[in-house]
Formats: C-alpha cells, sequence, structure tokens
C-alpha cells in the first residue's frame, strides 16, 4: 500500500509540474504601426497574420494586406450624412458595419456591393458594438437606450434583415446607465451565449443564454456613478471565466476598480489588481490557448500585458491603441487614431 501511495504521490507531482511548465514566458512584444490617414478606428475583424478589415470614423472601410497594403471601400452617402462606424462584423461571408449616432445606418458589405439592412431614426439613437454567433444566422447588436432598457437589434436570417427588441423583452436600464462604443468589445458571445457591459450610473453584466430571447443582469465592483465611469470591455475565455476592464475615461490615470475577473459565468465578479497599472483600458482580449493567464488590455493609455490571470502586468504606455484581436497566440493586429498595428509575441 506504502509502495502504491508514493507512486500516487510523484504521478500527481509530475502533473503538477507539467501544468505549471506550459507556461510559457513573454519576453517581449514587438509591434509594427501603419499609417491610416483621416480615420478613428475602434472595429477590427483580424482575418489571418496577413490581412486586417476595419472600419472607422468618415465612412472608411478597409483591408490592409502586408503585401499589397490599404484597399479602401468607402460608402457613398446618402442625404449628405457620413456614417462613422465603431462596430464591424461578419457572418463568414459578408460584412457588417453600423453606423453610430442618428440616424443609425446598418450596411451589409459583399465584395464591391453595398446595402443598408437596417436603418433607425432617433434623437437618442447611438448604437456601439455589434457580434454574430457562431451559425452565421444569428447577430445581434446593442445600443444605447432610447427609453428605459437598452437598445438591441437582431439578425436570424444571416444579417438580410433586422429586428429591434421590445423593450418589455429586455432588462429595465437605470436612469444614464448606457454603453460605450470604445472598441466594438462590449458584447462577447460564446456558443448561446452573450455577455454586453453597461456603464455611468451603474456598471452591470447583462447576460442571455438563449442567444437574446430571456436575460439575467448582474452587478459589478467597476467603478460607476459617473458619465464616461464603467466597463468598456468584456473578454470570456470560456463560459466560466472572463474579465471585464474600463474605468474613467476622463480621468484615464485612475486605476481604481476598473478591472475584475469572474469564474462563475459572469454572475458574481471579484476587484483584480487594484490601485496598480493598467489604468483606464477600453479593450481586453484573453490569448488564445493562454488558459485565463495570458491577457492583453489596449487603450489610449497605452498596452499592458498579463501572464498570471491579471494579478500582474507589464505595461508600455507608448504604444496607444483603441482595439486589438488576436489571430493566434503569437499575432494580433491593433487599430487607433489614424493607424493599424501587428503585434507580435516573443
Amino acid at each position: 500500500m506504502k509502495g502504491k501511495l508514493i507512486i500516487i504521490f510523484l504521478s500527481l507531482l509530475l502533473i503538477s509540474c507539467k501544468e505549471k511548465n506550459t507556461s510559457r514566458k513573454i519576453s517581449r512584444i514587438e509591434i509594427k504601426e501603419f499609417t491610416i490617414d483621416s480615420t478613428s478606428i475602434r472595429s477590427l475583424i483580424a482575418v489571418d497574420e496577413q490581412n486586417l478589415v476595419f472600419a472607422g470614423s468618415n465612412g472608411l472601410i478597409g483591408n490592409y494586406n502586408l503585401e499589397k497594403g490599404l484597399s479602401k471601400f468607402k460608402i457613398k452617402y446618402q442625404d449628405s450624412i457620413t456614417p462613422h462606424f465603431r462596430s464591424l462584423a461578419t457572418n463568414g461571408n459578408s460584412y457588417f458595419a453600423l453606423s453610430i449616432a442618428n440616424p443609425a445606418l446598418l450596411y451589409k458589405i459583399e465584395d464591391e456591393n453595398y446595402e443598408i439592412v437596417y436603418q433607425e431614426a432617433h434623437e437618442k439613437v447611438f448604437y456601439d458594438s455589434m457580434k454574430f454567433f457562431n451559425n452565421g444566422k444569428d447577430g445581434i447588436a446593442v445600443g444605447d437606450p432610447t427609453e428605459t432598457c437598452p437598445s438591441v437589434i437582431i439578425t436570424n436570417d444571416g444579417g438580410n434583415s433586422w429586428k429591434k427588441v421590445l423593450c418589455e423583452n429586455l432588462p429595465k436600464l437605470e436612469d444614464d446607465e448606457a454603453f460605450f462604443a470604445a472598441s466594438n468589445t462590449n458584447i462577447k458571445i460564446i456558443d448561446d451565449t452573450v455577455w454586453i457591459v453597461s456603464g455611468g450610473k451603474k456598471a452591470r453584466v447583462l447576460k442571455s443564454e438563449d442567444r437574446g430571447k430571456t436575460w439575467t443582469t448582474h452587478d459589478t465592483p467597476i467603478v460607476q456613478g459617473d458619465g464616461p465611469q464603467g466597463i468598456y470591455s468584456v473578454d470570456f475565455y470560456d463560459k466560466n471565466n472572463g474579465f471585464i476592464i474600463g474605468g474613467n475615461y476622463s480621468k484615464p490615470n485612475d486605476n481604481c476598480k476598473n478591472k475584475a475577473i469572474t469564474k462563475d459565468g459572469g454572475k458574481t465578479w471579484e476587484i483584480i489588481a487594484d490601485n496598480i497599472n493598467p489604468n483606464y483600458k477600453s479593450c481586453i482580449q484573453y490569448v488564445p490557448n493562454g488558459k485565463t493567464k495570458e491577457i492583453f488590455a489596449v487603450g489610449k493609455t497605452g498596452i499592458s500585458y498579463s501572464t498570471d490571470g491579471g494579478n500582474t502586468w507589464i505595461n508600455n504606455d507608448t504604444k496607444d491603441f483603441y482595439a486589438i484581436q488576436f489571430v493566434n497566440s503569437n499575432t494580433a493586429w491593433l487599430t487607433g487614431n489614424k493607424k493599424i498595428g501587428l503585434l507580435k509575441i516573443h
């Protein structure tokens, strides 16, 4: 029996050591920047290591290829309206770009053709983020309230048509609670589950496990109560482990109660790395295959990354970007003000 116990102990020790050794050491990150004139870019789709699709201000939608450079697809405006885009999504075949402010214009783009598949006119209309579920047919976009609930539009036919969800089928928001169009990442989707994060008067997580049919609302300890305070970005590594980040856009150097983690799918949240950097950030992303340990956060205050689940961070405050999206565990695309970037992990 004693011999068996020793064998079991040694086996467990070897497994434990193997698990510890799977976490890599990031020695440095390398970033190449490319200038994109006359636009601010907060939404992107990282196609592969060579190609990025983005949508920005002044109606610019573009593809950047490392060999061929920039290809612009500029929307022809109607009625002298210049759309400013902060939401971009794909169903696998077509791209969809959604403009902010009044009127909201949702464009479906395929090859060199485009059409408006949804529009909404209201003095309060302002859409912030848009994503598709993995079947490519169901999609969702969220915006600031025009009534007492979030503005949520959905599609079930691959984006050909969109409908606004009735307030009676959505959670009620507090006065002055809304969303931030900072990086197209205040929505996260895994399988049938979708999370949406808010800010302002309250900083909360809205969750649906049936593709937006029913919702639950969960409080967070993120800084809140004032207009620019709250959650700016959310990411989940799996259905249980998630990260939220934000802060106060008007006080970007503050790092108090601006980041939190969950281990129960977003029901409860715990502040992490409080009163240490990173400070205000507009986008949070887990590194693929990083096992919830490797995390990158970007914003106008720079790029930060953690290799221990967010407890400690390495900061680079000279590289300011709005959004990041990974292609694989070593490569990510970045977007910012008049620029994009390609990040490599070494």
